[in-house]
């Protein structure tokens, strides 16, 4: 859990892929829910790839771990980390905020995992379904 202190009850089990979702279209991750401020720390060990600002996502941390998998946290109120960074599920990367798209909507963090290595087998009829492929179910994750 990337989320300090957070639970099951602090975001929907069925959030993953769900259809509509604002510009995105599919929601493809989950949305953690914590106070403005809340310790996020990374959910593996890896890379800081990433650090930064982009339009959606708001203040964003990009990850690269285990298997070639990038662990996207979005929507932070601060950055702790720093590009290249060496980090385990103990290191604190930021903390819970409203930026993005997110503002004016309760804090949280958005967490989602992303393949480069496509799962072509995971493409369904839901939609933007074959981009199921590129995503994985970051609620398994979770909830392991």
């Amino acid at each position: 859990m990337p989320v300090q202190g957070a639970t099951r009850a602090d975001y929907n089990s069925e959030s993953f892929w769900y259809y509509p979702w604002g510009r995105s279209g599919t929601h493809k991750g989950v949305d953690i829910f914590a106070s403005t401020g809340t310790p996020i720390h990374s959910s593996t060990s890896g890379v800081v790839v990433y650090q930064g600002e982009v339009s959606r996502g708001g203040k964003a941390v990009l990850i690269l771990g285990p298997k070639w998998r990038l662990h996207y946290y979005a929507h932070l109120d601060q950055i702790t980390c720093e590009r290249f960074d060496l980090v385990s599920d103990e290191t604190p990367i930021g903390t819970v905020g409203t930026s993005g798209n997110a503002a004016g909507e309760a804090p949280h963090l958005h967490y989602s995992i992303f393949t480069p290595i496509p799962y072509p087998w995971r493409i369904d009829a839901a939609p933007q379904g074959w981009k199921k492929m590129f995503y994985l179910d970051p609620i398994k994750k979770l909830e392991e």
